[in-house]
């Protein structure tokens, strides 16, 4: 099934071809070493973590702080304490991830390290480890600077360069799905999300909600019964702000790949 922020055309189910068979080949190598982990009599006391580093390489998913680019699998296979199908709907950031090996190795966790331990939920799926995740985009491919804040149910965007298009990475920019998307923007055929790597400006802040909107296709930012939700997450994005002494960059890292085309820009 084509997602409802891809146009369904004939490149984009050439790349979604590709990409499943890439997945399914993935599937392959994991199943191998699983098997390795049995033939040596260790995998049930090996703590094996399967996630991915972002959304799929599609326009609208990677490098993109909606869900589609960072609301990514994280499977736990450790059946001393994980039981085999629990699913946990909670809050995990990938900042977890050192800690929670830490402290199943028996190892101390720094005082520096900004994650917690989601050891907790390997044998209770319900228990709560956060109330917000954060997430941030800064340069990939071409400039940018966007923070996110999301809980249970809201998704809050902030984008600090809205007179930029929201350009996917350069890959995605020569895949035969954009060209076909830049063809379709040209001619006016495609929807409002569709479009929305290619406006300028665009918003700076885009808010979201993902259990009634898990696409992120609403952006009930200028709603007036969000605006208690739009402060509550302003707020949350703005703490996490200060407590990591996150700021704009002085001389941001420019576009080193053409926004059309995809190709690399001839340096200085």
């Amino acid at each position: 099934m084509v997602p409802p922020f891809l146009p369904d055309v004939p490149e984009t189910r050439e790349d979604l071809a590709l990409y499943y068979d890439e997945v399914s080949r993935l599937d392959h190598y994991v199943g191998q070493v699983l098997g390795a982990l049995r033939e040596a009599g260790i995998a049930d006391n090996t703590f094996v973590l399967f996630m991915a580093d972002n959304g799929r390489p599609f326009p609208r998913c990677k490098t993109t702080l909606y869900d589609s680019g960072i609301h990514t699998p994280l499977v736990v296979r450790y059946p001393k304490v994980v039981t085999a199908g629990s699913i946990c709907d909670n809050l995990v950031s990938s900042i977890d991830i050192a800690p929670t090996i830490l402290q199943l190795a028996g190892v101390e966790v720094p005082s520096s390290m900004q994650g917690r331990s989601f050891t907790p939920l390997l044998s209770d799926p319900t228990a709560t480890l956060r109330d917000y995740v954060f997430a941030e985009h800064n340069w990939h491919d071409y400039q940018c600077h966007e923070r996110s804040v999301r809980d249970q149910r809201y998704l809050y965007i902030r984008n600090s360069l809205p007179h930029l298009p929201a350009t996917p990475p350069a890959d995605a920019v020569m895949s035969p799905t954009y060209a076909a998307m830049r063809q379709l923007f040209s001619a006016g055929k495609l929807t409002p999300p569709q479009q929305s790597c290619f406006l300028s400006p665009r918003v700076a802040e885009e808010l979201y909600d993902v259990q009634e909107d898990p696409h992120c296709l609403t952006n009930l930012a200028s709603a007036a019964d969000g605006a208690a939700t739009l402060e509550r997450m302003r707020a949350a994005l703005d703490d996490w702000i200060e407590r990591t002494n996150d700021r704009f960059p002085e001389s941001p890292t420019p576009d080193r790949f053409d926004r059309s085309t995809g190709e690399r820009l001839k340096s200085d």
